[in-house]
C-alpha cells in the first residue's frame, strides 16, 4: 500500500525552469505483504528522487527481528540488495534514515520477520517547464553581466 498526497509545487528558486513537486510516500511490508516496488512510468523523462525518512514497527508487531533489504540498481546498472533495517520490538522499534536517497525502480522486501514494518518518506519530482518569454530574457540578462576582474597590484615605493 503507498500513499501520495497533493503535492507542494513551486518554481524553483535559484534553478529557473525546474518545478518541484514533493509528494508524502508510505508503504507497509507484513508477512503477507512481503514486498513493494516502487516504480515510475518510463515515459517520465522528469527526475524522481525517493527520500526515506523512516522505518517503524507498526501496531500487532511481535518481538522478533524484522530485517527490511532494498533492492535497488547501482551505478554500473546491476541490481543490488542493501539491508538498511534491523528492528525489534524491544530494542529498536523505530529507525531513523535521516532522507535516505533512492532512485526508482526500488523495491522494499521483508527480508525476515512478519512485521508490519511501516517506511516514509518522500517522493521528489523534478522536470522542467517551458520559460516564458519574460522569465528567458531575465535569464540572458543575468549572463551578460560583465566579469569580475582581478584587482591590479599596487607598485611598491623603496
Amino acid at each position: 500500500m503507498a500513499a501520495f498526497l497533493e503535492p507542494e509545487s513551486r518554481a524553483a528558486g535559484a534553478g529557473a525552469g525546474l518545478c518541484l513537486g514533493n509528494f508524502v510516500f508510505g508503504c507497509e511490508l507484513t508477512g503477507s505483504t512481503r514486498s513493494y516496488t516502487f516504480k515510475v512510468d518510463e515515459d517520465d523523462d522528469s527526475e524522481h528522487i525517493l527520500a526515506l525518512s523512516m522505518v517503524c514497527l507498526t501496531g500487532g508487531a511481535k518481538d522478533e527481528c524484522n530485517v527490511v533489504e532494498v533492492v535497488g540498481r547501482n551505478r554500473q546498472n546491476q541490481e543490488i540488495a542493501v539491508p538498511v533495517a534491523n528492528l525489534k520490538l524491544s530494542c529498536q522499534p523505530v529507525l531513523s534514515l535521516d532522507n535516505f536517497p533512492l532512485q526508482p525502480p526500488v523495491t522494499f522486501h521483508l527480508k525476515s520477520g512478519s512485521g508490519p514494518v511501516r517506511l516514509t518518506g518522500r517522493h521528489q519530482i523534478m522536470h522542467r517547464r517551458a520559460l516564458s518569454e519574460e522569465e528567458e530574457s531575465e535569464e540572458e540578462e543575468e549572463e551578460e553581466l560583465a566579469p569580475v576582474m582581478p584587482a591590479k597590484k599596487q607598485q611598491r615605493r623603496q
